[in-house]
């Protein structure tokens, strides 16, 4: 019998174990047609349901590096709202140094004000430091449709007739920006590959024919400094924005403390009078209090004043780092899958996040 694959996630169908991906029962299979979408992507795209699998983060590495036996053009699709936690420096070694192109997304998140050229030549410092190589840098906003048809016309000249591979961390668009592109190009009006906020909705290769050669849409990888992995889909709604990021000022003294729900905090230590100017999902709530007062606030409102996180399932100790930032002029304080907090001049802050998170120091972006 021929292979099936489900073409919501690439996985091979089956109809023997409901564990393992691409699972549908044998008499729902046998009234199947075309289009076959495995039982998961069913619920998953009808109730937001997810079924939890048996796939480690082993077999996510394994599919990757089987792109390195090919000789292929590697999409890299990175988050505008999460650079760091969804870069994954290893990519161009798991990918046998395939040529590598960054195409980054979520542009629609950061202020329009913002040029692209200041973001392109941010991202190139970042990936200068993380020792990546790459061919060229594209933005884009796969859910509104920005830059789709250029940044794809792109792509295809670049791969000169080789096959093309969508790489990422989970959640950062990979899928979506493949749906938009078949949505461009075949005219389809329905996204055909299963797309949700959760991690591991795709498990397997899905390969999408382009001319003599596939476009193919991979497993997201699961990076251990994604915060978004350790928190409910409650609370990822939270700190998830849904339109541009909005300034949220705080005019704060020395001494005072300002907290992102529960899940970061930055202690303003010394320095004069300055406003701290917020970037952050516009359903996140910010607190402020004196810094005296702050580990108090902390351990009696945590999950309570101070959410997210809303459960103890999600719970997290943060651990702090110090900064003494010197600058004439403006700086962001990046809290990874979070987003950032503008300070101007020479201040020294405290900011706590979550263990393996790392926050950092840039210039600002705006």
């Amino acid at each position: 019998m021929e292979e099936m694959r489900c073409i919501g996630c690439g996985s091979i169908i089956q109809s023997e174990d409901n564990k393992k991906p691409g699972f549908i029962p044998q008499s729902k299979l046998d009234s199947e047609e075309t289009d076959i979408v495995c039982r998961r992507c069913f619920r998953l795209k009808n109730y937001n349901e997810v079924t939890p699998l048996e796939i480690t983060k082993d077999d996510y590495f394994n599919i990757i590096s089987e792109i390195g036996n090919h000789n292929a053009l590697i999409v890299k699709i990175i988050d505008l709202f999460d650079i760091e936690g969804s870069l994954i420096p290893q990519i161009q070694k798991l990918t046998n140094h395939n040529d590598l192109i960054i195409v980054a997304n979520k542009r629609d998140l950061l202020p329009k004000l913002v040029k692209e050229t200041k973001i392109i030549h941010h991202l190139k410092k970042i990936l200068k430091d993380n020792n990546l190589i790459v061919e060229d840098i594209y933005l884009m906003s796969a859910l509104k449709n920005h830059n789709i048809d250029e940044v794809f016309n792109k792509i295809t000249k670049k791969a000169h007739g080789r096959d093309i591979y969508i790489v990422g961390a989970t959640n950062v668009g990979k899928s979506t920006f493949v749906n938009a592109l078949l949505k461009s190009r075949a005219g389809t009006i329905k996204d055909v590959i299963t797309v949700s906020s959760l991690a591991g909705t795709t498990l397997d290769l899905i390969k999408i024919p382009l001319g003599r050669n596939f476009i193919i849409d991979t497993p997201g990888l699961v990076n251990d400094n994604q915060i978004t992995h350790y928190l409910s889909p409650k609370a990822l709604k939270i700190v998830t924005p849904k339109k541009e990021i909005k300034p949220k000022g705080f005019q704060l003294d020395s001494s005072q403390t300002l907290f992102m729900g529960g899940l970061a905090r930055i202690d303003f230590i010394s320095g004069p009078k300055t406003s701290f100017i917020c970037y952050v999902s516009e359903f996140m709530k910010i607190h402020r209090t004196k810094l005296e007062k702050a580990d108090e606030l902390y351990s009696s409102h945590l999950g309570t004043l101070l959410t997210p996180p809303f459960n103890k399932d999600e719970l997290f100790p943060l651990k702090a780092h110090n900064f003494n930032i010197r600058s004439i002029g403006k700086s962001d304080i990046v809290l990874p899958g979070l987003g950032f907090v503008t300070v101007t001049g020479n201040v020294k802050v405290k900011v706590h996040v979550r263990v393996n998170t790392i926050p950092y120091v840039r210039a600002a972006i705006i």
